[in-house]
C-alpha cells in the first residue's frame, strides 16, 4: 500500500490535533484573571489554527486514499496528548505552559511525518507538515514568551 507510514502519521496527527483542540477550548472556558480580556479572544484564534491543520491534514490524508478518523470516539482512542478535567484557578502560566507542551508533541509527530512522508516519496504531504510544523514553532514562540520561557522548540 502506497504511503502507508505518511498515512498513519497524518490519521495520529488528526486525533492529536483533535485532542488539543479540547484542551485549548478548556483553558478558554475555565481562564479567569487579570489577563481574560487579552488571552480569551487570542485562544479562539489558536482553536481556529488547529481546526485549520486539521481539515487540511485530514484532507490529504483523504488525497492519498486514507480514511482520517471522524468521531470523537475515534479521536479519544487514538489521541497521544493526554486529557483532564477543567479546573478554574490555574494560573495563567500553567494553562499556557499545558498548551505549549501540546504543541511540542505535535511538532515531534510531524516531523515524524515530514521524515516518512519523504522517505515514501509523498512530497505533498511533507509539504504540508511543514507548513504546519513552521507555524506550531511559531505558536510555542508565542506562548512560551507570554508565561517568560524560551520556546526550547529543539528539545
Amino acid at each position: 500500500m502506497q504511503y502507508q507510514k505518511t498515512k498513519e502519521i497524518l490519521n495520529q496527527a488528526v486525533a492529536d490535533l483533535s485532542q488539543l483542540q479540547m484542551v485549548v477550548r478548556q483553558q478558554h472556558w475555565y481562564m479567569r484573571g487579570p489577563e481574560f480580556l487579552n488571552l480569551h479572544p487570542y485562544l479562539d484564534d489558536v482553536m481556529s489554527e488547529l481546526n485549520d491543520q486539521r481539515d487540511l491534514i485530514a484532507e490529504r490524508l483523504i488525497t492519498i486514499d486514507g480514511s482520517p478518523y471522524s468521531s470523537l470516539a475515534e479521536m479519544v482512542d487514538h489521541s497521544t496528548i493526554e486529557a483532564h478535567p477543567g479546573k478554574w484557578g490555574t494560573p495563567t502560566t500553567e494553562r499556557f505552559a499545558t498548551i505549549v507542551d501540546g504543541y511540542h508533541h505535535l511538532a515531534h509527530l510531524y516531523e515524524k511525518g515530514i521524515k516518512a512522508a519523504d522517505e515514501e516519496g509523498d512530497y505533498s504531504s511533507s509539504d504540508i507538515l511543514t507548513t504546519c510544523h513552521n507555524d506550531l514553532e511559531k505558536r510555542i514562540w508565542m506562548m512560551a514568551a507570554e508565561i517568560n520561557q524560551a520556546p526550547n522548540i529543539d528539545e
